[in-house]
């Protein structure tokens, strides 16, 4: 009976202890996660209220006006060990390394805690790490201690009434100048030739020595409000002496006086209505060598024409180029000879002084820079009364040595069947045509 009542009693005993196990040990286990639970979605809430607090600790020093420093190293200021739990996570290599060594790693609690939210932080949540502290270290400390407050030094600086005002009383004089509308320019030159040539010569010729003097002068006016009056006066005097020519000692190779005078009233940029005048004449009288007859005389010629159209201003290839170009519908020319027995020369009735025509006319004058050393001037002249025809095309061509020394190249072909002295070979045509070298001048 007592060992039924034992073997009783050892079955309930077994029984209570199995039951205590299983109640303990899932007590223990609900623990255990409750903890990994807390540990994972909820951070220490001791840590959250003391950042509350400092925050709102802050918060009531910086609103108060009665605060004498700026320091962050107050008594009431936050504790800056929060920044890293509320700053871009990031991974710190200390928190990995205090968590190994044996006990807490830690002399106070609050860094423990912050140790264990961020290990935390690291091991189920490690997609938001944004930098580590070795990326940190490389761009630079955050900030650096403020130790004593800063103070600006201002000066002020107080107005004196007492001190007067002075008035300067500068005079000032006023002076306004006329605007000068004219330009003037000119070129000269004066060249000679030789020629020498012994009488034993094997293929003949003879000495001679000629001159030859040239001026042109030119005044232009131009008030930038369409209208321009452009003057040009040209002079021209070459003097020949051979011993072949028995009856003169001297006599001309070249004679000029010319005068061209435009007055334009602007059309659009570089178109003009002109009013064109051409008179033109000569110094001396005219005379061949060896023959007595005179020629040419001073107005013996004289011409005038007067011209209405359309002037074009030529500006191209960067100012190289330049002149102007008249091109006239309506011309009137008027021809004078003093000369009588001239007369008929000139295509004038016999024994008349004067003729005068109308007709219709153009002029090319231009110049073309083509380098400092190489000049080309010419000038185009034509006029008909659709009986008769005259063209006369002048060029010089100039090499410029240096500044006072140049040479000159002239060729001049001429038409004109008005004259009587028609040429077998050349019918109207006449060719003039000169090399000189000599002194130069412009300005």
């Amino acid at each position: 009976m007592q060992t039924k009542r034992k073997t009783a009693r050892m079955k309930y005993k077994f029984l209570f202890t199995v039951i205590f196990l299983c109640v303990v040990g899932s007590a223990f286990s609900q623990a255990r996660l409750g903890r990994r639970v807390l540990n994972r979605e909820r951070p220490d809430t001791s840590i959250v209220v003391a950042y509350v607090d400092s925050l709102k600790a802050y918060k009531a020093k910086a609103d108060t006006l009665l605060l004498k420093t700026d320091s962050l190293q107050a008594a009431d200021a936050p504790d800056p060990c929060y920044f890293r739990l509320f700053s871009p996570l990031t991974f710190y290599s200390s928190v990995a390394r205090r968590s190994m060594v044996l006990g807490d790693g830690h002399d106070d609690a609050l860094g423990a805690a912050i140790d264990k939210a961020l290990l935390g932080a690291y091991l189920y949540s490690p997609e938001h790490v944004e930098a580590t502290d070795n990326e940190l270290e490389k761009v630079g400390a955050l900030h650096e201690e403020i130790t004593e407050p800063l103070r600006h030094k201002v000066e002020y600086v107080g107005n004196n009434d007492d001190v007067p005002e002075e008035h300067t009383d500068v005079p000032l004089e006023i002076v306004v100048a006329k605007p000068n509308f004219w330009t003037f320019s000119g070129d000269y030159y004066l060249q000679f030739l030789q020629n020498f040539v012994s009488d034993n010569w094997y293929n003949g010729g003879e000495s001679d020595y000629s001159m030859l003097a040239s001026v042109t002068l030119q005044a232009n006016y131009n008030n930038k409000q369409k209208v321009k009056f452009e003057n040009k006066l040209e002079m021209k005097l070459g003097m020949l002496t051979s011993r072949g020519d028995t009856l003169h000692g001297v006599r001309t190779s070249e004679d000029l006086i010319r005068y061209t005078g435009k007055l334009g009233l602007q059309a659009t940029k570089n178109w003009y209505y002109t009013l064109q005048l051409i008179a033109q004449t000569q110094f001396m009288r005219g005379y061949k060598s060896n023959d007595p007859k005179v020629y040419s005389d001073i107005l013996s010629p004289l011409n005038l024409n007067f011209s209405l159209g359309m002037s074009y201003n030529v500006n191209a290839f960067d100012g190289k180029l330049t002149g102007s170009i008249q091109l006239a519908p309506l011309a009137y020319n008027f021809k004078y000879v003093g000369r009588k027995e001239l007369a008929a020369d000139n295509g004038l009735d016999e024994g008349k002084h004067t003729k005068h025509e109308f007709g219709s006319g153009c002029t090319f004058d231009l110049a073309w820079k083509f380098s400092e050393l190489i000049k080309w001037k010419t000038r185009l002249y034509g006029y008909t009364t659709y009986k008769r025809m005259q063209m006369e095309w002048e060029n010089t061509i100039t090499f410029q040595f240096n500044k006072y020394i140049s040479s000159n190249l002239f060729v001049y072909p001429r038409f004109d069947d008005s004259t009587a002295n028609k040429d077998s070979t050349l019918g109207y045509w006449q060719f003039k045509e000169y090399l000189s070298i000599g002194f130069a001048y412009s300005f």
